[in-house]
């Protein structure tokens, strides 16, 4: 791993613009236990914690949107408008 947990959630959010355009906020911190970095969305009250596995992030570093990042990502989004 040779990049950090800014680096990536500034690429985090470069590939998912909705979420500063909805005004989410995200958090990650490394589970080394997992080997996955634990995401953490956020909007007012509400909140999603999900996972990157280390090779999904790795991907999203290389500017690659990963699908399962995408989806989580687009259903809390949706949650948020109602």
């Amino acid at each position: 791993m040779n990049y950090t947990k800014e680096t990536l959630a500034e690429r985090i959010l470069e590939i998912h613009p909705e979420l500063n355009q909805y005004g989410c906020s995200i958090e990650l911190d490394f589970d080394q236990e997992k080997n996955a970095w634990m995401l953490y969305i956020k909007k007012d009250d509400k909140e999603i914690r999900t996972h990157l596995e280390e090779r999904d992030a790795a991907e999203c570093i290389k500017g690659n949107k990963c699908i399962y990042l995408g989806v989580q990502i687009g259903q809390f989004i949706d949650y948020c408008k109602k």
